[in-house]
């Protein structure tokens, strides 16, 4: 059925709020930003044609305050709301209050994101659907898991049966470690996610991570639009996506596509979400669901040459999906967070002091930053995503590569030379992934001195401007040492002054 929206609140920030109201202009809607209070000064607050201040810093009390969105939708006069992702955007008792309070939630029907989100249910329902899983059982019941580990024999792999990120997720290497594990991972579970129920699966020594992206319509077609490669990862979290995924057959590609889209059509899915796999060897096996946009996106657009927050507004006013063109080329993302790679990917807080973004052909870059924009403990660390195109994939490479040398960023310590020493690597340039990238090939990563050289210098350069910017004192004097980049660059240090 067509509705006609002209309203979309975004519950969201950052990032993603401002790639939504971007679309959504293109989509012929006006926009509403929500901000908690560490938030008013936002690049997203200030793009959009309204906003509505939601609560404090904290996102429990703010962003994954389901009433107070819902409010502020209602206040403004928002019909549709969107939830991007992370925060409530995976919470179907989100999109029932949005549908009660006569909203469109651009995204799946609550029950469907219900069933996808318990990895337990998500895994009847690939089977139902034909799709290949994991060996396992669905219980956490320590004679249980004895005996399924006697079988399968160790490694085991312990799982949350909600949420994500790796929480609540233990390798079992021997029957020594079982009890142990199993009690610690209920407990990360339950405090991460409100639900302490495990499963268990044969643990993957060295898999691959691979997902479909799908698009479905209230009509019942769904649609699938390649795949991406993200087996590069830190903490179990994605770093480097790519698109198509290197190394694997066409008919493995066409079998996975064939599996999310029979999953897509059991689970009656609507809207964007990305059915992901892990493949070991020549077998490839279902892993989860994730019933919202992802954040590597971006690299799906380049190839397919599509607009996909356009495609979910689209859906969500009962459009009818369309198939989707041929894809051409290569595309790479690398996600550049506030974080330290040499030291354990210490999260790192500050404010943007200077900001150089890299241009050019088949480059892009989604982001909120901009200088003076501060990065606060409250929220996720994505800084922006670098997305780079190419005919072939050594071209995306190298343009990456270039694009990650031209990219500066002074004040917040970030992973950017961290993720160019992966790109311009020999195991990245010839595809050798896994899961385990990170600890096989940069178990002890460590900058190199041209990297310290080019922030000093970026740091008097900027240092120098700022003084020679700043107004007078009363004596007529301008401040000589006040912005000096040791007394300001809160988020700048000698790399290997740290223990």
């Amino acid at each position: 059925m067509k509705r006609r929206l002209t309203k979309l609140l975004i519950a969201n920030r950052g990032e993603i709020a401002l790639r939504i109201i971007r679309s959504a202009r293109i989509f012929g809607l006006k926009t509403v930003a929500v901000y908690s209070d560490a938030d008013a000064n936002s690049t997203h607050v200030a793009a959009a044609d309204e906003s509505v201040l939601i609560g404090p810093a904290e996102a429990s009390k703010s962003y994954l305050d389901i009433a107070a969105i819902i409010n502020a939708a209602r206040q403004i006069g928002a019909d549709a709301i969107h939830p991007g992702y992370g925060f409530l955007s995976e919470r179907p008792e989100f999109a029932r209050a949005a549908a009660a309070a006569n909203l469109t939630f651009v995204g799946p029907h609550p029950d469907v994101m219900a069933a996808l989100g318990d990895k337990v249910a998500a895994r009847r329902i690939a089977i139902q659907a034909g799709v290949p899983v994991v060996p396992g059982i669905e219980t956490a019941e320590l004679s249980a898991v004895r005996d399924f580990a006697a079988r399968v024999t160790y490694p085991i792999l312990v799982k949350a049966a909600a949420g994500g990120g790796g929480r609540g997720m233990r390798v079992v290497h021997e029957a020594a470690q079982l009890e142990a594990s199993i009690e610690a991972a209920s407990h990360e579970a339950l405090a991460a996610f409100g639900d302490g129920r495990l499963f268990v699966e044969k643990y993957l020594a060295h898999p691959r991570h691979v997902e479909i992206q799908i698009l479905g319509d209230e009509y019942g077609d769904v649609v699938a639009l390649g795949e991406r490669e993200c087996s590069i990862q830190r903490r179990h979290q994605k770093i480097i996506e790519e698109s198509p995924s290197p190394g694997i057959s066409e008919n493995t590609r066409a079998e996975m596509i064939d599996a999310a889209l029979s999953l897509a059509r059991v689970a009656h899915y609507t809207n964007a979400g990305t059915v992901e796999f892990l493949i070991e060897g020549a077998n490839f096996y279902f892993l989860e669901v994730n019933a919202r946009l992802q954040v590597e996106h971006p690299i799906t657009e380049e190839r397919f040459g599509v607009d996909l927050v356009c495609e979910q507004l689209r859906i969500a006013s009962g459009g009818k999906i369309a198939a989707p063109p041929a894809p051409r080329g290569v595309a790479i993302e690398c996600r550049i967070n506030a974080e330290d790679p040499e030291h354990d990917f210490r999260p790192a807080i500050g404010t943007v002091l200077h900001l150089r973004v890299p241009a050019g052909p088949g480059v892009r870059f989604d982001s909120h930053l901009a200088p003076g924009t501060v990065i606060s403990p409250y929220y996720d660390g994505l800084l922006g995503k670098l997305i780079c195109f190419g005919a072939d994939r050594e071209e995306a490479r190298l343009r990456m590569l270039n694009a990650l040398n031209e990219f500066e960023l002074l004040g917040v310590v970030n992973n950017a030379s961290y993720l160019r020493d992966i790109i311009a690597s020999e195991p990245f340039r010839n595809a050798d992934l896994s899961t385990h990238f990170v600890e096989e090939h940069f178990p002890a990563w460590h900058p190199n001195d041209s990297d310290l050289t080019a922030a000093l210098i970026a740091a008097a350069i900027t240092a120098e401007r700022d003084s020679i910017e700043a107004p007078p004192n009363r004596n007529g004097d301008r401040p000589a040492s006040s912005r000096s980049p040791w007394t300001e660059l809160r988020g700048f240090e000698l790399w290997r002054s740290r223990p």
